[in-house]
């Protein structure tokens, strides 16, 4: 794999902790979990900013955001109890299918 698509990787796994921990802040009322925002989004940016050398920013933005989408998601129902209805559910498959028409057809995409 090359090393911009694994930074790619632990730049959305960053944004995943911030935002997660950026629910359990409680609107930045609780240190730890408001500590764990900040660093997380600043890793997660500086990871992007890595994979930016190589691929182009629209890429690198659509496979950062689309998956982030997705594991917090998973992590909203899994861990807060939120569920999301059969249209988010949809909306979602079809982020991850962009995704994957970008990375599988696309020349812009580096692999």
């Amino acid at each position: 794999m090359p090393v911009h698509y694994f930074y790619l990787i632990l730049a959305v796994a960053a944004e995943t902790v911030g935002t997660t921990a950026l629910q359990a802040s409680q609107q930045f009322t609780r240190l730890v979990p408001s500590v764990l925002v900040v660093l997380g989004y600043g890793l997660a940016f500086y990871l992007m900013a890595q994979t930016l050398r190589v691929m182009p920013v629209g890429i690198v933005y659509a496979i950062w955001s689309g998956l982030g989408i997705v594991f917090i998601a998973a992590i909203g129902y899994m861990v807060f109890g939120q569920k999301l209805d059969l249209p988010a559910l949809l909306g979602i498959a079809m982020i991850v299918g962009g995704i994957l028409v970008i990375h599988l057809f696309s020349a812009t995409s580096t692999h």
